[in-house]
């Protein structure tokens, strides 16, 4: 009715009818109140005008506010939380004009503005595909070659962590635990062997022959030390012999260069939000009741640098050991037949607490998952001292606690595609929450939240939310 005037139009008209409103709720006070001093006294007259005259504007202002907040807050937070999504996070939403059609040309003139930045990315994402097309070429060529050589190859950073590994190398990790970027070598091999032959090579500046041990004393092997030109990193060099890995299977070439020389704190509260190495998880089960029910299977992938890493994930099917209900196997699949020969619930934990370690856990409505965890985790000492990060929590902090915050609505209005395939399969849905922790970080980074602390401090003005789902 009001959408052709003008806003500075429609403003003074919200005003004009909050003056109008309050004379007749001042008018309205002043004729009771003189209607009941002729019958109970002037005292009665007064007080009977006030109670009138503090109801009728507690009800204005109720209903200016709720004007207000129909037509003008709630379109001006979608407008910014659409904008903030094109700008930040690459995703393609329109502009809704018609929820912000009080707004005057406020929502046309922003989405003009956003086609016309889209167009212009356009020919800059073109540019960038082009170069990095060259660049996934060299780096499938130097993949291809580092498979033919017969050494399993482990470039290690600063602080003794894993900056680069090849096929060969992570499966020799693989048979230790899951191969992980910026893990500490320590992690996988035993620390006193390698730091005797680390000073060795510091001291000779030679390359250094000794037998390497995992962390956990079940594996032996000969490897290298190579040193490197800046002597803070250096090369492990393991014979194939010792890579337990298929030649036909494809394991791409992982590495991230800036970890060789970047010096980030120790505490991951501290970092900021593209400094932190991300573990997102997703679990399935055979109920809804953590205290009571079992694993059937987990599914885990490893975020970094606003990047899902490639080959660092966990998808395993877990063995209950009790039948699976068929509700339960009506909403993810597995039956009893595929999960038999499975790890047990305690063995699949174990490596997955080792693959999520120094890192922050993340998943959707984690409270229910991590119970599973923790649950298992008391009954074999292990602890989770990481930060827990909850996509639902970051969705309210984004989107408003009035919105819906289910992983599809996520994915929907972030624009992930989940293939119905693989939704409500472990590592599906574990992919899809990384997709979505990947384009809200930076929208995170944009309004303000550059560390995890700052992160953390918002979602617990909206813990309530997670309450409210279990």
């Amino acid at each position: 009715m009001f959408s052709h005037l003008s806003l500075r139009l429609r403003m003074f008209l919200l005003f004009a009818l909050m003056a109008l409103g309050g004379l007749v709720v001042m008018g309205l006070a002043l004729m009771t109140g003189y209607r009941s001093a002729l019958t109970d006294g002037t005292a009665n007259g007064f007080v009977l005008a006030g109670i009138v005259a503090a109801f009728g504007f507690l009800g204005l202002a109720a209903g200016v506010w709720l004007l207000f907040d129909e037509n003008v807050a709630k379109p001006i937070m979608a407008l910014s939380t659409t904008l903030r999504a094109r700008a930040h996070a690459g995703v393609a939403a329109t502009v809704d004009t018609h929820a912000a059609r009080y707004l005057g040309d406020l929502a046309p003139a922003a989405e003009a503005i956003s086609i016309q930045l889209d167009s212009t990315s356009k020919d800059v994402a073109d540019q960038i595909a082009e170069a990095t097309a060259a660049l996934a070429t060299d780096r499938a060529q130097l993949t291809a070659l580092l498979t033919e050589i017969p050494v399993a190859i482990l470039l290690i950073g600063s602080g003794h962590r894993i900056a680069l590994y090849d096929g060969q190398a992570a499966g020799t990790l693989a048979q230790i635990a899951p191969p992980r970027l910026d893990a500490s070598i320590f992690d996988y091999l035993d620390r006193k062997t390698l730091l005797a032959a680390h000073t060795q090579l510091v001291k000779t500046g030679k390359e250094t022959q000794f037998e390497a041990h995992s962390a956990d004393g079940l594996l032996s092997f000969e490897a290298r030390l190579k040193p490197l030109e800046d002597a803070k990193s250096y090369l492990i060099l393991i014979d194939e012999a010792h890579a337990d890995i298929a030649p036909e299977d494809t394991r791409p070439l992982t590495f991230d260069f800036e970890l060789l020389s970047n010096s980030v704190p120790s505490d991951l509260t501290s970092r900021a939000l593209d400094q932190i190495p991300f573990v997102v998880f997703d679990c399935e089960t055979t109920g809804l009741l953590p205290h009571k029910d079992e694993l059937v299977q987990i599914g885990a992938v490893r975020v970094y640098r606003n990047q899902i890493l490639t080959g660092e994930e966990i998808d395993s099917l877990i063995d209950p050991g009790r039948p699976i209900p068929a509700a339960s196997t009506r909403v993810h699949h597995i039956t009893d037949t595929m999960v038999r020969g499975a790890p047990s619930p305690k063995t699949a934990v174990t490596s997955f607490h080792h693959f999520a370690r120094d890192a922050v856990i993340v998943a959707h409505n984690a409270p229910f998952d991590m119970a599973f965890m923790r649950r298992h985790g008391n009954e074999m000492n292990i602890s989770w001292p990481q930060p827990i990060l909850d996509t639902v929590l970051l969705s309210a902090v984004l989107f408003g606690i009035t919105e819906q915050h289910t992983l599809d609505a996520l994915c929907e209005r972030l624009g992930v595609t989940i293939p119905p395939e693989v939704r409500h399969t472990a590592k599906g849905d574990a992919i899809a929450t990384a997709e979505v922790l990947c384009k809200m970080l930076p929208m995170l980074a944009a309004r303000g939240y550059q560390t995890l602390a700052q992160v953390l401090e918002q979602t617990r003005k909206h813990s309530r939310l997670l309450d409210d789902l279990n």
